[in-house]
C-alpha cells in the first residue's frame, strides 16, 4: 500500500469527525434542548467555539490535504519522484500539524468546561457556576443546585464529553500522519504507485519512442506512450523496472 492510500483513509475519517464536532458545539447553544432568553447566561466555554473552530474549521485543512494526496502522482515534481513525493508529504505534515493545534484547542476547552460545570439559575434571580473543581462529577445530588435550564448538567456534560472524545481522536489521527510524513521525508524512497503499474501493462502500439531513461529496458517496454513516461518518470528507467 502506498502512503497515499493510508492518507486517504485518515482524511476521510477526519471529515465526519469535524462535522460531528461542529454539531456538538451548536447544540451547546440550546441547553436542555431549549432556547435561552439571554445569551449571557450560556456557559462561557461555549463561546470559545471549541467544536466549531477546533474540531471543525481547522480540521478541514488536514482532511483536504490528505485526500488530495491520493489524487496526485508520486512523480509530481518535474518527473523527480523522491522530490515530488517528499514535497507532498511535507505539505501533509504541516496541515496535520494545524489539525493537531485545532484538536488540542477543542480538547482543552472541553476539559475546562467539564471541570467547571455549566452556568445555571440557582434561585434568587441569580445565574452562576454552582460547582467547583468537578465536584458534581462524583456527587449527582449536587445537580439539584441547577434549577434552570432543565437537564442543563447532563446536557453540557454529555456534549462536552463527546467533543473531548472527538478532539482526542483527531489529535491521534493527525499525529499519526505527522509521524508517517516525517518518516517518509527522512527515510522513504519513492516508487511509482498503482497508476504506473497499470500503464506499463497497457502498451499503446504504433507509438514507439526512444528516451535516455529507457536504456536497458526491453523493446516491448519501449512501445508505450509519452503519457507513461510523464507519469512514471524515473521509475521505468531503474533496474527494478519489473516492479512497476
Amino acid at each position: 500500500m502506498c502512503p497515499e492510500d493510508c492518507a486517504k483513509c485518515l482524511g476521510a475519517t477526519l471529515i465526519p469527525l469535524a462535522i460531528l464536532g461542529t454539531l456538538t458545539n451548536i447544540l451547546l447553544f440550546f441547553p436542555g434542548a431549549d432556547i435561552m432568553d439571554n445569551n449571557i447566561n450560556l456557559t462561557e466555554e461555549i463561546w470559545y467555539f471549541g467544536g466549531i473552530l477546533g474540531c471543525g474549521v481547522l480540521m478541514i485543512f488536514p482532511a483536504v490535504s490528505l485526500l488530495s494526496l491520493k489524487n496526485s502522482d508520486c512523480c509530481a515534481y518535474y518527473g523527480q519522484e523522491d522530490c515530488g513525493k517528499k514535497l507532498k508529504m511535507f505539505n501533509a505534515m504541516i496541515f496535520a500539524g494545524i489539525g493537531i493545534v485545532g484538536a488540542l484547542y477543542a480538547f482543552i476547552i472541553s476539559v475546562v468546561a467539564i471541570n467547571r460545570g455549566p452556568k445555571c439559575f440557582v434561585g434568587n434571580n441569580t445565574w452562576e457556576y454552582p460547582f467547583h473543581d468537578g465536584n458534581y462529577l462524583k456527587d449527582r445530588d449536587l445537580w439539584r443546585s441547577c434549577k434552570e435550564p432543565i437537564y442543563i448538567v447532563p446536557w453540557n456534560l454529555t456534549l462536552f464529553s463527546i467533543q473531548l472524545i472527538i478532539s482526542s481522536i483527531q489529535m491521534l489521527l493527525c499525529g499519526i500522519q505527522v509521524v508517517k510524513s516525517l518518516f517518509e521525508i527522512i527515510c522513504g524512497g519513492c516508487r511509482c504507485c498503482k497508476i504506473c503499474q497499470i500503464s506499463l501493462l497497457s502498451p499503446r502500439p504504433g507509438r514507439a519512442f526512444s528516451s535516455p531513461n529507457l536504456q536497458g529496458v526491453s523493446g516491448s517496454s519501449r512501445s508505450h506512450s509519452w503519457y507513461v513516461v510523464a507519469r512514471c518518470g524515473l521509475c521505468i528507467g531503474r533496474p527494478q523496472v519489473s516492479d512497476c
